[in-house]
């Protein structure tokens, strides 16, 4: 990538993080206000981002418009999202949809649950990647040798003491995953909240996706969430048949 196109994709994620002025950006890239000002005239004729009257830059309205229109193309979420509304409407409880894409697991679609206690997530962000349901589900379908070289770059946060805490400890949970056909996160992530996984397969029955059911113990207790499973795995299963027009089996995948 050109040192020129990278400083301009840089100043984008400091963005995100709030409006900046012009030292802050030029101070963030370690280059001349008189560069950093140039990139981002190029960022803002793209509507990228945005000059406020306060002289200060935030990103621009033509990225999210960018971003809604990449999500609305994938095509899994548009054939799943009836599916999780379906499912939301039954159960109540907080369903998300995620991808795995460039070394990340990211939430590309939600419904939110019906009760005034909600889990915090947004579609686009990454996932907890070591205890996240979703996660194990699409890094336990990953070839072994993937999955090994995946498992020794991780890092392995101790979100609660339920978190994965090592690379020996997640390559058995990924196993697990891999032989049940679905997963977990009792409280992995933060002690209040569970949630199960399923995933969606396409024609050569690897997943292209996974689907999640999340609610906090103060609204469902985790056994009462794993009642949902059987109901989870037909809707995950159903998403499949009209993703891929195949009936998948628990077949085997190396």
């Amino acid at each position: 990538m050109s040192q020129t196109v990278d400083r301009a994709l840089s100043i984008l994620p400091l963005l995100a993080q709030g409006p900046a002025d012009l030292g802050q950006v030029a101070e963030r890239l370690d280059v001349h206000k008189s560069t950093a000002l140039r990139l981002l005239r190029t960022l803002h004729e793209h509507g990228l981002v945005y000059r406020q009257q306060d002289n200060r830059y935030r990103l621009g309205a033509r990225l999210f418009a960018l971003a809604q229109e990449a999500v609305e193309n994938l095509d899994v979420r548009e054939i799943a999202h009836p599916h999780l509304v379906a499912l939301n409407e039954q159960v109540g409880h907080t369903v998300h949809l995620a991808v795995h894409e460039e070394n990340e697991v990211l939430y590309i679609d939600k419904v939110e649950s019906r009760y005034p206690v909600r889990m915090y997530s947004r579609i686009g962000k990454p996932v907890a990647i070591t205890v996240a349901a979703v996660a194990k589900l699409l890094l336990a379908d990953l070839p072994e040798a993937e999955r090994r070289a995946l498992a020794e770059r991780l890092d392995f946060p101790l979100y609660t003491p339920r978190s994965i805490p090592n690379a020996t400890a997640f390559l058995r949970e990924l196993a697990t995953v891999r032989e049940q056909g679905w997963a977990t996160d009792l409280g992995g992530h933060e002690e209040s909240i569970n949630c199960i996984g399923a995933p969606i397969r396409g024609t050569d029955g690897r997943a292209v996706a996974a689907m999640s059911v999340s609610a906090p113990n103060v609204v469902v207790t985790a056994e009462e969430l794993l009642t949902l499973l059987p109901l989870l795995r037909r809707t995950a299963d159903a998403i499949s048949r009209e993703y891929s027009g195949t009936t998948h089996s628990k077949e085997a995948r190396t």
